[in-house]
């Protein structure tokens, strides 16, 4: 199998999720397609990716509900690479999303945990050449 092709993320409201993504990871909206009664076909990524993206799934019912922001039980679950780290955690900063610390240089690369509007965990890194 030669790569993920989405990965699906819960959302509580697509427009406020596409708003996220888009404005403050500087994501792109490559798909929204109404599928009628209230779900849509929303998937986002970063500019340039061709292969991984992300599925923004509208939660149905309580115990979808229950889990936005909390998909993987608290821990880091989505990473974003990047090939500047710290023009990408300026630029994210400057747009609002929070980050839970100061950026760390670990023998793997530089990274920094940050969370989504849901309350996602997320790595921003920069993987040393070679790790990832």
């Amino acid at each position: 199998m030669p790569h993920i092709g989405l990965v699906a993320v819960l959302v509580h409201d697509y427009d406020e999720a596409i708003a996220f993504y888009t404005d403050a990871l500087g994501f792109e909206l490559r798909e929204d397609t109404d599928q009628g009664g209230g779900r849509r076909w929303v998937v986002v990524a970063p500019p340039g990716s061709t292969e991984t993206a992300i599925l923004l799934a509208k939660a149905d019912g309580p115990g979808q509900q229950a889990r936005v922001g909390d998909q993987t039980g608290g821990r880091v679950g989505l990473l974003l690479n990047t090939d500047d780290f710290a023009r990408d955690h300026a630029r994210m900063l400057a747009a609002g999303v929070e980050f839970e610390e100061e950026p760390r240089h670990e023998p793997y690369g530089s990274v920094a945990v940050f969370s989504d509007l849901y309350g996602n965990r997320w790595d921003l890194i920069q993987p040393v050449t070679g790790t990832a």
